[in-house]
């Protein structure tokens, strides 16, 4: 059994503490000795990857104390309790209030190992259940990149094509892209794809920080280093060691903080609130925009320097009017995901409905088209859009993009089935042929029976 997840275990002896990490390390497991609860309680947060072993009785903050506090940062953590012989009841009563298991002592190192592998894999499938949540789509573990970004469009099979080359490589990314685009999308499909895979993807959405808790929350801090630090705390950089950090909206920064995130940046170390010993850095930087950062930062919006350093790559992502012919397959797909959710059937989508919704202008891209989604897999469908198409320019034009709207729903709604498609449209095989290749619609990327 391998995996690089973390392992918190708290004890308070330290003979016994050094000899549980000593027994999950030698069965590869990724242990954190801690020896109090404030310190076990500064690693955590909602992504934190790992579970949480604790000791029942130490002086300060208790196990059952430590064990409610880590709840409060996330209810589905697993928590295992060690216990001594007269704490059995407790730990076991302890189980209904949260805990996901409990060690009597004296325990042997092989039935520590084989507690905490359950418990890891449990928490690596509660945290795949929220990103499948969040996603919206079923994930290939063959494929993650394919998996996560739908699209038969030249755009789409060419950022899927970036993101496969890029996978092997260790550089920074920067993706741009209009609101709604799926840049968070496409950013954990490069983890997913990735041999950081099995780390941390940790997400920072850097308009959300308060602009007094920003510098805390990216870079951590120590006790004590302002007023209400109680505790020591993580920062992100160092939650995310060892995998990817994303930080979305980056362009939102105050421009003094971006001097702060290039300098971790270039020396791949941070340094706490509080602290002056820098702490290493392995990872993955992908940072996300949805202005253009050169126009920003020749407007002195933005850091020259910290751009430079980010953009090793950048990627854009085309909005939903750039790939108009993926818009039935995307929407069915996030139809089926949202009935899913809601524990219904999709409903049945009439091909002028896609039609029309391939036609239509998207502003918010794939946030807007999921939104629409939602509502109609709840039953609220009636007037969400029009049946008509509301491409502009002349009548052939307009007929011209109808046409290939009509072409895109049903390849989509008959599975991408070329033959199925000719023989709903009423065409023959060739005319099919001649008319997808007139709308740019790629034949090679659909299936000939």
């Amino acid at each position: 059994m391998t995996t690089s997840a973390p392992v918190l275990f708290v004890d308070d002896e330290p003979p016994l503490r050094h000899a549980a990490a000593q027994a999950l390390m030698l069965a590869d497991l990724n242990a954190i000795p801690c020896d109090t609860g404030e310190q076990a309680l500064s690693h955590l947060d909602r992504d934190f990857p790992g579970i949480l072993v604790t000791d029942i009785r130490m002086p300060g903050m208790d196990g059952l104390t430590l064990m409610a506090e880590a709840l409060k940062t996330d209810p589905e953590l697993p928590v295992i309790l060690v216990t001594g012989h007269g704490d059995v009841d407790l730990a076991v009563a302890s189980m209904k209030g949260g805990a996901y298991d409990f060690l009597e002592k004296p325990y042997a190192p092989a039935r520590l190992v084989e507690a905490v592998g359950r418990a890891l894999e449990k928490r690596r499938l509660t945290l795949e259940n929220r990103r499948l949540r969040a996603g919206g789509t079923s994930l290939s573990p063959d494929d993650p990149v394919a998996a996560r970004l739908l699209g038969r469009s030249a755009p789409m099979v060419r950022l899927r094509a970036q993101l496969r080359a890029l996978a092997a490589t260790q550089s920074d990314v920067l993706i741009e892209g209009e609101t709604g685009t799926g840049k968070e999308v496409a950013a954990r499909a490069l983890h997913a794809a990735s041999p950081r895979a099995d780390r941390p993807f940790i997400a920072v959405n850097c308009a959300a920080l308060p602009a007094d808790l920003i510098e805390s929350e990216l870079f951590g801090h120590e006790a004590g280093a302002f007023p209400g630090a109680t505790r020591a705390r993580y920062g992100k950089f160092e939650h995310a060691r060892g995998g990817t950090l994303f930080l979305d909206e980056i362009d939102s920064l105050p421009l003094a903080l971006q001097g702060k995130l290039l300098h971790v940046v270039e020396q791949r170390s941070v340094t706490r609130l509080g602290s002056n010993d820098a702490i290493p850095l392995d990872l993955r930087i992908i940072a996300a925009s949805k202005r253009d950062l050169a126009a920003a930062a020749q407007d002195g919006a933005f850091r020259p320097d910290l751009l430079y350093r980010l953009n090793v790559v950048t990627l854009r992502l085309p909005p939903l009017s750039d790939r108009r012919e993926d818009i039935p397959e995307l929407f069915l797909s996030l139809l089926s995901a949202a009935a899913a959710r809601t524990g219904r059937d999709a409903p049945e989508v009439p091909g002028a409905v896609l039609a029309a919704l391939a036609a239509r202008d998207w502003p918010g891209n794939v946030r807007e088209l999921r939104n629409a989604a939602e509502r109609l897999a709840m039953g609220l469908d009636a007037g969400l859009w029009p049946l008509a198409p509301e491409a502009e320019g002349t009548l052939a034009d307009r007929m011209a993009a109808h046409e290939k709207a009509l072409i895109a729903a049903s390849l989509a709604a008959h599975g991408g089935s070329l033959k199925s498609t000719y023989e709903a449209l009423g065409l023959s095989r060739k005319a099919l042929y001649e008319k997808m290749q007139r709308h740019g619609l790629n034949r090679d990327s659909f299936r000939e029976d």
